[in-house]
């Protein structure tokens, strides 16, 4: 069955007691309306950030409920298109990214987006969409859409994007999917304040896997896994992303300590997503290929096809 989920369900935090838009069943698609991180403030040209309600900022759309998602299950996100509002908006300012002293007064720039294209002056920049803010509620308590932990959240993740799956930690029942903050593109790192924040549409289709209880995000491509950590500092997420993937080898893949140890080694590639908001992101990547050597082809989408192709079916 579809679902269309309209931007005017708008929350600010994910929490669980967020009443739900409405109930799914694994293996629905669902499409997200959503607006730019600043709700279209910031769109109508004149406006500027002296008139901006920053406690709108980063608004998701949702939650969903999904049945038969329960705590202790994954819920598998499988993200099959992103369509794209028609403007972006490009800021400096003072107040956020490691440019801010760069920038005294707030700069907006409304970029045209239409035909896979951004127009920047003379430049025509193919667009790279990706999510920035996707996540489930936490056990108890609310977290901001402006942060990022292991609910998901705030986590400026560019694989978060068309043709990814997202596997998301259940905490509560029903899990309450909610997303917003696309991006036009953004580079790596979020390094200087933002990316083409723009609002659109975004197509996923949701699953549940059971009892698989891992609790942290972890992404899927067609040729690599990636965990994610956001911890207080990047340091620290970064030795929590080490950690994680350490357990994914050994507790998934079915590595040995020895060899999981050696594998990230060889094949580790640790990427900073965002360093802008109040936890820091980092995600480290593991190739697929050395992996199913071993015989692990996954539990998700991807993985059931390769193990469909091995038996022959």
């Amino acid at each position: 069955m579809n679902h269309y989920i309209e931007k005017t369900h708008a929350i600010h935090t994910f929490s669980p007691d967020h009443r739900p838009v409405c109930r799914v069943k694994a293996g629905d698609t669902v499409v997200f309306e959503t607006y730019d991180c600043h709700m279209g403030q910031l769109l109508p040209e004149g406006s500027d950030f002296a008139h901006v309600d920053h406690g709108l900022a980063n608004p998701a759309t949702g939650p969903i409920y999904i049945e038969d998602a329960c705590p202790g299950d994954m819920l598998l996100v499988e993200i099959q298109d992103m369509e794209l509002d028609q403007v972006g908006i490009l800021d400096k300012g003072p107040t956020g990214g490691a440019l801010k002293e760069h920038f005294p007064e707030y700069v907006i720039r409304r970029l045209p987006v239409k035909g896979g294209k951004i127009s920047y002056g003379e430049l025509e920049i193919p667009v790279r969409p990706m999510i920035g803010v996707i996540g489930t509620a936490p056990g108890h308590g609310e977290e901001s859409t402006l942060t990022a932990k292991d609910h998901g959240g705030n986590m400026d993740c560019t694989s978060i994007a068309p043709g990814a799956v997202l596997y998301l930690p259940v905490k509560v029942p029903g899990a309450l999917l909610a997303m917003g903050d696309l991006h036009a593109i953004m580079g790596d790192g979020e390094c200087g304040n933002c990316g083409v924040e723009i609002g659109g549409r975004v197509t996923v289709r949701v699953d549940v896997l059971k009892s698989l209880d891992l609790t942290w995000p972890l992404v899927e491509l067609a040729d690599r896994w990636i965990v994610i950590s956001s911890r207080e500092t990047v340091d620290e997420a970064c030795g929590r992303a080490v950690e994680q993937m350490f357990a994914f080898l050994t507790e998934r893949a079915g590595l040995s300590g020895l060899d999981a140890g050696m594998y990230i080694d060889m094949f580790g590639n640790l990427v900073v997503c965002q360093i802008v908001n109040p936890y820091k992101t980092v995600r480290l990547e593991m190739p697929k290929w050395p992996l199913e050597r071993k015989g692990f082809y996954g539990f998700g989408l991807y993985g059931a096809g390769r193990n469909a192709q091995e038996d022959g079916l």
